[in-house]
């Protein structure tokens, strides 16, 4: 006859095995789905493009950024958790260990010295499928600055970047490029 320790040894381990194999089988089946996101960008405004004192280009700009990303969001994609604060606001906070769909949108352009140089302009934690639909009309919360004077009259791409964190398997990455944009050809200061 088997001990007690043996035997929950034996029950133990088959569990383990059996997990890891429902594990295997859960992120496999993430192959089969073909998300189809889809994305628009639009500058609203230059509200600033100057020569900054140690010769780089800075701009602001205005942008208007509608996607639609739901068809990222699978069974095996974590869900976000949000819960009302305990003081006495009515805001929401989002617990940030629950992270399943980061979205980032860079500008994409070439220079003579750099082929590829992008530049975060606007990220986003999309925490549920349905905050995955949005449409927003943001100033860039990061600074567009080229390091040398490369930006008058360039054409770049703004690209929108995604990350996605699953329940089990590997982190999915990809992105949507959006070509057709021109910076002004004079530095100016608008409002």
């Amino acid at each position: 006859m088997h001990s007690f320790g043996y035997r929950a040894n034996a029950l133990l381990t088959f569990s383990l095995t059996i997990l890891a194999l429902m594990c295997a089988i859960a992120s496999l089946s993430d192959n089969f789905n073909s998300p189809s996101p889809t994305a628009s960008v639009q500058i609203l405004n230059v509200n600033r493009f100057q020569k900054r004192s140690n010769g780089d280009d800075e701009v602001a700009i205005t942008l208007e950024i509608s996607a639609d990303l739901q068809s990222l969001f699978t069974w095996n994609t974590k869900q976000g958790n949000l819960s009302s604060s305990s003081s006495s606001s009515s805001s929401t906070r989002f617990f940030p260990g629950f992270l399943q769909v980061f979205a980032f949108l860079a500008a994409e352009y070439s220079t003579p010295k750099n082929s590829l140089n992008q530049v975060s302009l606007w990220d986003r934690i999309i925490p549920t499928k349905e905050d995955a639909k949005f449409s927003t009309k943001v100033k860039n919360k990061y600074k567009f600055i080229d390091q040398g004077s490369n930006l008058r009259g360039r054409d770049f791409n703004m690209t929108l970047h995604w990350h996605v964190m699953p329940k089990t398997g590997k982190m999915f990455a990809d992105k949507l490029v959006l070509p057709g944009f021109r910076l002004p050809e004079s530095y100016s200061s608008y409002r």
